[in-house]
């Protein structure tokens, strides 16, 4: 699911475009598009992230939410 490096060299390539001599219809329609895969992969990625999250107090007792819990529970992550 990573953001792979030839379509983050487009995303920067027509971000520079447009700065500097601005953009066809279609090269602002690639951008959107461009733009939509990698917030969606970005999200993707944190929300696996934060599932896999574990918090600990300063006792050393886990204090991880119980929705995180239940997510991890679900995804076959935790045995209590």
């Amino acid at each position: 699911m990573a953001m792979d490096q030839k379509r983050l060299d487009r995303i920067n390539e027509l971000a520079h475009k447009a700065k500097n001599e601005g953009l066809t219809d279609a090269e602002t329609a690639e951008r959107q598009t461009l733009r939509e895969a990698y917030l969606k992969d970005f999200r993707e990625s944190f929300r696996s992230q934060v599932e896999m999250l574990q918090v600990y107090d300063k006792e050393g007792k886990e204090v991880t939410p119980e929705k995180v819990k239940d997510i991890q529970r679900k995804k076959g992550l935790r045995d209590d």
